[in-house]
């Protein structure tokens, strides 16, 4: 039968302190190798965004900034998605019904608060929605994936959809 040893017991001899020192030991080695095939309690690599080449120099360049910034998204990332959206036309609408600079959805805008057809809140939004599927999937390519079709077809993938619209998406952003 196990008896209780209170703390100053225990360390009331050097005896007992190596004890200590030998459990311990045991159980750092343990948890150590428990985790280390982990991909989760591993350090994320820094994902590369390749730098804005754009040569768009308009009224929205510096807001599109400040909101990258405001929001954590890399400047760059987030110049480069308004580029390969629309081109930075703020009147720009696809075949598929999105809207503006940032090209967002009428539903979407509407979940966020913004008004897709003013360029500030079109870009507002497209910022605030990005930022929310990087914190949804920790990952920029799959963020970008989300943005492009949707959080729910990366759940059914696991991943970047196998769309080519979508891939070629996330390659023409992130380069690769």
């Amino acid at each position: 039968m196990a008896v209780p040893v209170s703390a100053d017991t225990l360390f009331s001899s050097s005896n007992g302190r190596r004890s200590f020192d030998n459990a311990l030991k045991v159980l750092d080695g343990r948890a150590s190798e428990q985790y280390s095939g982990s991909v989760r309690y591993q350090p994320r690599p820094k994902e590369h965004v390749p730098s804005y080449r754009g040569n768009y120099r308009g009224e929205y360049l510096a807001l599109a900034k400040s909101l990258a910034v405001k929001h954590g998204i890399p400047e760059d990332l987030f110049l480069r998605l308004v580029q390969q959206e629309s081109g930075w036309n703020p009147t720009a609408k696809s075949h598929a019904g999105a809207i503006g600079l940032a090209q967002l959805m009428p539903e979407t805008a509407a979940l966020l608060g913004v008004d897709p057809d003013d360029p500030r809140q079109n870009l507002e939004g497209g910022a605030r929605y990005l930022a929310q599927q990087y914190k949804t999937f920790k990952s920029w390519k799959l963020a970008l994936a989300a943005y492009n079709a949707g959080p729910e077809a990366v759940n059914k993938y696991n991943g970047v959809p196998p769309y080519k619209e979508t891939e070629g998406y996330v390659k023409a952003i992130l380069g690769g």
